[in-house]
């Protein structure tokens, strides 16, 4: 398919993840059913050690236990286990079979010794005090084998759950991809197509209105004529910038560099108004990853929003600098400020800010502009005193640093 590479990333993207998550819901049910398994293992072990302990206290002969238990009976203050059989290193526990001999009740222990594991039991059987110990290596060695195969069919599942993902990542996302890249392309083509009849419009609605000799209610409909085809080609500049954003991959570019150059070209503008525009900051390049037209824009949209809140005899400033390992951007005015409860608002889309021109949309793309170089974009209340936006982006050698 004729992907553009940011779509061809995105789509590489999805399917690794599709497959990580597929993977890791398999590993999960693994998992769950493995537990499942071990503690009904473990459970029946315990009603098997139990049991084996309980027949061989009631039932049990010193002289031939089963391979796995033995017995041992206290009695006259000496304790006798079965002939050539003898108990494990370390029994029997004398202090327990005392304690029962002299008192009676029941008691049990876990111990550890010999490089296993034995459940002991202790009680009264007659006179006498008795004691049988149960080794449980091979009921340990079954937990030990079922535990790997858990694990072993764990990693197997992930292995092939992945690749499964991908897979049916790959052929689930793909169509989404391709739709979006014709959508895109066609947005591109479409703008591109549009912007030259609407800027031949404008032109000639503009020259009309300095030729033409006519009423003053038909010049208001002139002048609202030269105004819509205006915002007609921005909006047309918007959706031509946004189909880019997805398209293009960034370049290093100086964002220092495109903030005087927009200033620049912005000067006579902001003089007409009786407006102060200047730019300060840092001599020095500042290089962020980006595409150079859309920070422009983000910069010229700023500089149209303050431009059009603050009154003639206001300033603007656009200053660019470093701080904390990123480029900052500010734009602040002289204007009459934000209300706090826009500052959020004001980039959301068709939200006018108190202004009754415009489509909304500004800065809205702005952000969606910012927010695709990696960055972010804040606004300040100052109600009455003026407002500042940051705009804060990642740093070339940062980026590449975490590439």
């Amino acid at each position: 398919m004729n992907w553009e590479p940011a779509d061809r990333a995105a789509v590489a993207r999805a399917r690794r993840q599709i497959g990580l998550i597929v993977g890791l819901i398999v590993v999960g049910l693994v998992a769950l059913v493995g537990g499942v398994s071990y503690a009904v293992l473990v459970g029946g072990q315990r009603t098997q050690i139990d049991r084996e302990l309980a027949w061989t206290m009631q039932y049990g002969d010193p002289s031939g236990p089963p391979g796995c238990t033995w017995l041992i009976v206290f009695s006259g203050g000496s304790s006798t286990a079965g002939a050539g059989i003898p108990p494990p290193p370390g029994f029997p526990l004398v202090e327990q079979l005392e304690e029962v001999a002299a008192s009676g009740g029941t008691r049990s222990a876990t111990v550890a010794r010999n490089g296993t594991v034995y459940e002991v039991l202790t009680q009264r059987r007659g006179t006498d005090a008795v004691q049988a110990v149960f080794d449980t290596r091979y009921q340990r060695a079954d937990r030990l084998l079922l535990l790997e195969a858990i694990g072993f069919a764990a990693a197997l599942g992930l292995v092939v759950a992945v690749l499964a993902g991908l897979f049916v990542g790959g052929r689930a996302v793909a169509p989404l991809a391709d739709a979006l890249s014709r959508q895109r392309r066609f947005v591109a083509d479409a703008s591109h197509e549009l912007r030259t009849p609407i800027a031949r419009v404008h032109t000639r609605a503009q020259l009309l209105a300095r030729r033409a000799s006519i009423p003053p209610e038909h010049r208001t409909d002139l002048d609202r004529l030269i105004g819509n085809t205006r915002l007609l080609g921005e909006i047309v500049d918007d959706l031509l910038l946004s189909a880019q954003l997805g398209t293009r991959l960034p370049d290093d570019v100086d964002l220092a560099a495109i903030a005087r150059d927009t200033v620049t070209l912005d000067t006579d503008r902001a003089a007409a108004r009786g407006i102060t525009l200047t730019a300060a900051g840092d001599p020095g390049p500042l290089i962020v990853p980006g595409i150079a037209s859309a920070l422009r824009r983000v910069i010229g949209e700023l500089i149209g929003n303050a431009l059009a809140h603050t009154p003639p005899g206001g300033t603007i400033t656009v200053t660019t600098r470093t701080a904390t390992d990123t480029a900052e951007l500010t734009v602040a005015d002289t204007g009459i400020g934000l209300d706090p409860a826009d500052t959020e608002r004001i980039f959301h889309r068709f939200h006018h800010g108190g202004t009754t021109t415009g489509f909304g949309l500004g800065l809205a793309l702005v952000r969606d502009v910012v927010e695709k170089h990696g960055g972010t974009i804040t606004a300040a209340a100052n109600p009455g005193t003026g407002a500042l936006f940051t705009v804060r982006l990642p740093l070339a050698d940062r980026v590449t640093a975490h590439r």
